[in-house]
């Protein structure tokens, strides 16, 4: 008990082995794969309406009001005692643009082009890619690599940027938004289970690991019949 009262409740005592981030992907529904039919919107529906509820948060108006404006390109360290209430950079969600669901409420899945957006775990002081922001690939995972044809990223090139990090804890960054990387599949084979692997890709990043599906890479199966 007594070593307890030692501990901060804002952050970990030893951060020198921290490790590297999992990610999840959203729309999640009963498991990783996404099965619709493009002519039935019941099918989709409910993985549009999963997307609008996740992206709330990422409101324009919602991180104009809450959170500041970073420099991109840098990690946004932040000074003071453990205990102060950290600032926390911006994240709207028109920085997916086709993917927002801003212009295409559907994200796509009425058209059969769904788009999925991929997070990374918050690791109180991490600091991804040592420099270097961490990107995203994605690639049929087993089978026909035909089967996958065309991937849009955003933003940009798909890529987190190092203004998000470090995340200072729930306590502290109280109005943090996890960045996101939107995968917009553009043109995948129809009326196939087509299973795909998403990985992160930069320095101190793990995504090669059999036991652990998660660690710097998901894998989910799409299935979009006609």
């Amino acid at each position: 008990y007594v070593m307890l009262l030692t501990l901060s409740p804002y952050t970990p005592r030893y951060r020198d082995r921290v490790s590297p981030p999992g990610v999840m992907i959203r729309p999640y529904l009963n498991g990783f794969t996404i099965a619709f039919n493009v002519s039935q919107p019941d099918t989709w529906q409910p993985y549009v309406d999963n997307m609008h509820h996740f992206l709330a948060a990422y409101d324009d108006e919602v991180q104009e009001e809450k959170n500041i404006e970073c420099v991109p390109g840098q990690y946004f360290i932040q000074g003071g005692n453990d205990s102060e209430e950290k600032k926390a950079c911006q994240f709207k969600r028109s920085l997916l643009q086709n993917c927002s669901g801003m212009e295409d409420p559907t994200f796509g899945y009425s058209k059969g082009q769904p788009c999925i957006l991929l997070k990374m775990n918050r690791i109180i002081g991490y600091r991804p890619g040592a420099g270097v922001p961490v990107s995203v690939d994605c690639k049929v995972q087993k089978g026909n690599e035909s089967h996958l044809r065309s991937v849009d990223f955003y933003p940009g090139n798909g890529t987190f940027d190092l203004m998000y990090y470090p995340y200072y804890g729930k306590f502290t960054h109280v109005n943090y938004t996890s960045p996101l990387v939107a995968m917009h599949f553009t043109d995948v084979q129809r009326n196939y289970l087509v299973p795909i692997q998403c990985s992160l890709n930069g320095k101190g990043i793990i995504n090669d690991l059999n036991s652990d599906r998660f660690l710097g890479r998901i894998i989910f199966t799409l299935r979009i019949g006609k």
